[in-house]
């Protein structure tokens, strides 16, 4: 269970690493934002994938899983900043 967790906070690290670097412009979010944001595009990610019938049969590393993650994470990150901005604004 530990185990799980920190992986889980690792691949969030990546994906949102990831999903900040291919996003223009500057993003003005924090470390730990990222992370969550992250984490919870990757889950998605993965269980949109999977939905939509993907089967990783040759057991390795999931690509179209991780690659999808990305893309929710830069629609998690643009809607936060959205809303965030929204909000200082007002």
């Amino acid at each position: 269970m530990l185990w799980t967790i920190i992986s889980a906070i690792i691949v969030g690290l990546i994906v949102g690493a990831l999903a900040r670097l291919l996003m223009p412009g500057k993003q003005d979010i924090g470390v730990i934002m990222t992370i969550v944001l992250g984490i919870v595009g990757s889950l998605v990610g993965s269980w949109l994938t999977y939905q939509l019938g993907y089967n990783n049969s040759n057991g390795g590393w999931e690509v179209i899983p991780f690659i999808v993650g990305i893309v929710v994470a830069i629609v998690l990150i643009a809607g936060y900043l959205a809303i965030r901005g929204r909000a200082v604004r007002q």
